[in-house]
Formats: C-alpha cells, structure tokens, sequence
C-alpha cells in the first residue's frame, strides 16, 4: 500500500498540503496519462499574454501537478499546448462577449473546466482567494448575471471539496442516509456590477 503522507513529503501526523494531495489523486487517476508540469517560462509567459496573474494556488497545481487533465468532472483544462487550453477558452469567451451590447464574461474570470452544455468551472483572478464560480448559461434569460455562481469561496476549498467527493457534480454525494447534501452554488452578488464594467475584448 502506497504511505500517501510519504509520498506527499510530510511527516508523521501532518496532514499534506491540498496540492500535495491532488498530486497523489491526480497520479492515481491518471497514470502515464498525467501531462508534465508547465515550466516557469511556460507560467509566465502565459500570464504576459493574458495581462493576469493566476491565483497562486492555480499556478502551483499547472507547475507542481500537471498541465491539466485531472480534478472533478471533464477535469481541468490545459494551460498551455494544442487544442483547447485555458488560454483559447478565456479568448474565446472574451471575443464573443465583444461581439455583443451585452456581454455574458467579465475579465479576469479564467475558465478552468467545462461541465458541458456551455457550463464552466472559472476562477477569478482579481479574488484574493481565487473564487470559483459556475458559469450557467442555459440560467440566464433577461440578464447574463443570472448565469453566474459561486461554487466555493476559495479554489483551495473546491479542491477539498473535490477530494472529499462532496461536490454538487458527484452522484454518490446524495446517497449519504442521515447526511445532508453537497453545498449547492450560489449567486454571484458581483456579476452584475463586473459585467457592467467590463472592457469587452481585454
């Protein structure tokens, strides 16, 4: 049996740090499958073409863990390579947003995995703890702010979340008898007021 606490480099009694523990989740899941680590020029070269910092913590998951491709759901996106990367999305996002009077994504909002049916995962860049927030389009009707949520208040307690298969996406998560259920998302009070204010296409 694999000494996780061994693996994660900690010591007896100490409980890993959360990117630790996704590293050893991530290498279980995954195998050989597991992308690389982005190097630092990879890092930084990616938030000079995005005009962003990323939260710390999402930075050290891309260089310490992998380029995407574990964590909940269709997992996380690449950051850097061919073919759809976190990088392509946010473009994306912000173009179609640009092509609008009304646009659907603010800056500074990262799309980090795609649940599908236009659903995201995205962390705010301008949160002091990295926000994560569901990004619903199919909720919004009269206004795109409706189409916004927050899913933990921090991307370190959506990783745990996620390591505890307590998330709102994990079927098993309702099956607890005499538990209560996963923490629903809720709305983004700043929705509005930030996709008012955006500059569409920065």
């Amino acid at each position: 049996m694999t000494d996780t606490n061994a693996e994660a480099g900690t010591r007896a009694g100490e409980r890993p740090d959360v990117v630790a523990r996704v590293a050893v989740r991530a290498r279980a899941d995954r195998g050989d499958a597991l992308r690389a680590p982005v190097s630092a020029r990879e890092l930084a070269a990616v938030e000079a073409e995005l005009g962003l910092v990323l939260p710390p913590l999402l930075a050290r998951l891309y260089r310490e863990v992998g380029n995407g491709g574990y964590g909940p759901g269709y997992q996380l996106l690449p950051l850097t390579g061919d073919g759809r990367t976190l990088v392509s999305a946010y473009r994306d996002e912000l173009s179609d947003a640009a092509c609008t009077d009304d646009p659907h994504w603010p800056a500074g909002v990262l799309p980090l995995l795609d649940w599908g049916c236009g659903m995201y995962a995205a962390v705010d860049c301008h949160s002091a703890t990295g926000t994560v927030l569901l990004y619903e389009p199919n909720d919004a009707h009269d206004d795109w702010a409706d189409a916004w949520y927050v899913d933990a208040g921090s991307l370190e307690e959506w990783l745990e979340t996620w390591l505890a298969g307590k998330g709102w996406y994990e079927e098993d998560a309702y099956e607890a008898p005499g538990e209560e259920g996963p923490q629903e998302p809720c709305p983004w009070t700043e929705a509005k007021a930030r996709l008012a204010g955006a500059e569409p296409g920065r």
